[in-house]
């Protein structure tokens, strides 16, 4: 039987080649310039990819930047279908300040598996590694579930430590992760990158906290493909959005749970690297007798077999 896993050769070239084609504008304070290159440069080569995909959410609309749409064909039209999640820059202030953790995300589930959030641009999201699947109860005070989290983890509450984006929005939500005795990581953007560390146990406990939609099915699909933990809200910020949300009856009180944000097993996320993060490293560029070269460094979390892979690919340019 076909599955989504069967693409991630193909999916983690079109990774790679967003990559390369924005990586010179890192650290160029040109954030729309290589979100625009990176746009271009997915939609080219996922084209190519033999799959009947479908963009369930892309980015752009929340911020008016450059991006696939919602509800774009892509793939050759031929072969499995594939519902599609993408946020071919991620951290583009990171990327464009040259700062940690800026990548190029992708995630695949079989049609019809992930979940149509409609106009509501932002989550709240709790994500928790592997160890508190099934340990947490997502509408506790944080307090409480931070006592969760402790107890299924094997640690004490002053042992853990949160990933928040350094918001006035987590404000209150920082000083009751303080107040309840454990640590904060906090980053100015980038909620993927947190949700990630999480997920792996790369320094990070767990990510609390309201950012991009798209982020967060993209992160979904990596929670479930490693047998993590995560929990959504939708979370309108701008008046536009909440009435959106309104006329579509988007319940903003409702906790979603991971397996109705993606409901395949048969699912893939793929992250590479623009600048160097927790877990993948930025995009080197060198010479040697065959001209000049790009080193690209990427992470793929697959569910279907429940692996990680770290691929290292040169390509001469």
């Amino acid at each position: 039987m076909a599955s989504v896993c069967d693409l991630k050769i193909d999916l983690v070239e079109v990774c790679e080649a967003v990559a390369r084609a924005c990586a010179p504008f890192v650290g160029s304070g040109q954030k729309d310039e290589g979100d625009g290159l990176a746009v271009d440069a997915m939609r080219m080569r996922i084209n190519e990819v033999p799959m009947r995909g479908t963009v369930v959410i892309g980015e752009g609309a929340k911020d008016e930047a450059p991006a696939l749409y919602d509800g774009e064909k892509v793939g050759t039209g031929k072969g499995i279908g594939v519902d599609i999640a993408v946020d071919p820059i991620e951290g583009t202030n990171l990327f464009a300040k040259d700062m940690p953790g800026s990548v190029v995300t992708l995630a695949a589930a079989p049609e019809g598996s992930m979940y149509e959030p409609g106009s509501c641009f932002y989550m709240d999201k709790q994500v928790y590694s592997h160890a508190a699947r099934g340990k947490i109860d997502p509408a506790a005070p944080i307090k409480e579930r931070l006592k969760q989290l402790a107890k299924a983890t094997g640690k004490d509450v002053d042992e853990l430590r949160v990933f928040l984006l350094d918001k006035p929005r987590h404000e209150e939500m920082k000083q009751q992760v303080y107040a309840a005795g454990a640590k904060v990581r906090l980053a100015t953007d980038g909620d993927v990158n947190g949700a990630i560390q999480a997920i792996l146990g790369h320094g990070v406990d767990a990510l609390f906290g309201i950012g991009g939609t798209p982020e967060g099915i993209v992160v979904a699909c990596a929670a479930r493909a490693m047998g993590a933990e995560m929990f959504g809200r939708m979370a309108p910020q701008k008046d536009f959005e909440v009435e959106l949300c309104k006329k579509e009856g988007i319940d903003t009180k409702r906790i979603i749970a991971r397996d109705e944000l993606v409901t395949s097993e048969d699912v893939m996320f793929i992250a590479t690297g623009l600048t160097s993060g927790a877990y993948v490293h930025h995009v080197k560029v060198g010479h040697d007798d065959r001209g000049k070269y790009m080193t690209t460094d990427t992470v793929v979390l697959s569910g279907s077999v429940g692996d990680l892979r770290q691929v290292v690919t040169t390509v001469h340019i």
